[in-house]
């Protein structure tokens, strides 16, 4: 939770409170995501946090619906997941696959699901241009090996060589070191905002479209409509995931990315694992950006 001082700390909560339509999950691993943590550390003491969690039902939804006591599941809480019982809506989790850790499953719900939604939305196929901003993150190395897998011709843009490595083995064809400075593209997933946004937007090709779903350099973004328009066709979109899944749920897709990280065909990337008695040294390295891909906290 929250320590009202810009950091987090343990503390006892009250019990869960379940709906009728809501698992309540012992929670053995949670990962650690950036939206998350800016607004822990803005909030006031007390405030619980947390969206991603893996761990075993520990009371099955009463309405009968769902994974049932005893699977072992992931699944996206709204806010609260950073605790040992969590109660998560049956839309929102999936079981896991046997011989998929609890570890690499909880890095999929807010990375996996953002990535997929913003791939689908651009409109990703065989052929497709895309290019990844943030590349070096978690929502980015997913959205890299799912665009490559659909056959597109990614560009992944990093802010340094060294966050660049691993890259081209997750399917990237070009690793950029800032923002290219020609180029059409397709889609252009951007998570920084700022002038990274506004450079997107002269770098569409014709009825491209900018899925856009962080600020990371918190910072306003200038352009010129006219570069907009004139290019044809041109869209911006903004993703927030949460209004996502309150249109289509998220369970089946949960699944889905499961079911590849099982199969091999999808990589977690895990670069930070740590019990989460020392989620102030992974949330320091989080945001000092020390972490590729994602950091994961184990519980219990």
């Amino acid at each position: 939770m929250a320590d009202g001082r810009g950091g987090l700390e343990l503390g006892d909560v009250e019990e869960v409170d379940a709906g009728p339509d809501d698992v309540v999950v012992a929670v053995r691993a949670l990962s650690l995501n950036r939206g998350e943590v800016k607004a822990a550390k803005a909030s006031p003491a007390g405030t619980r946090v947390g969206w991603d969690v893996a761990g075993d039902v520990i009371r099955a939804a009463a309405g009968g619906s769902g994974p049932q006591l005893g699977a072992r599941v992931v699944g996206l809480s709204a806010g609260r997941g950073w605790a040992e019982r969590v109660a998560i809506p049956v839309d929102v989790v999936a079981p896991l696959p046997d011989g998929l850790s609890y570890e690499d499953a909880s890095t999929l719900p807010v990375a996996g699901l953002t990535a997929l939604h913003a791939l689908r939305i651009g409109g990703c196929a065989p052929g497709v241009r895309v290019l990844v901003t943030g590349a070096a993150g978690g929502v980015g190395r997913f959205a890299v090996q799912l665009a490559a897998h659909e056959g597109a011709v990614v560009t992944a843009v990093v802010g340094s060589p060294e966050r660049g490595e691993g890259l081209a083995e997750l399917g990237a064809s070009t690793i950029a070191v800032g923002m290219p400075g020609d180029g059409r593209f397709d889609v252009v997933l951007e998570s920084v905002g700022g002038d990274s946004l506004a450079r997107a937007v002269g770098l569409l090709a014709p009825d491209g479209t900018i899925v856009s779903f962080g600020n990371s350099a918190e910072a306003e973004t200038t352009f010129n409509a006219r570069d907009l328009y004139r290019i044809g066709g041109a869209s911006i979109y903004g993703l927030i995931l949460f209004h996502e899944l309150a249109r289509s749920g998220g369970a089946a897709d949960l699944g889905r990315l499961c079911h590849e990280v099982a199969g091999g065909r999808l990589r977690t990337e895990i670069d930070l694992v740590l019990p989460w008695e020392r989620a102030a040294e992974a949330v320091d390295a989080l945001m000092a950006r020390h972490v590729r891909g994602k950091a994961v906290l184990t519980v219990g």
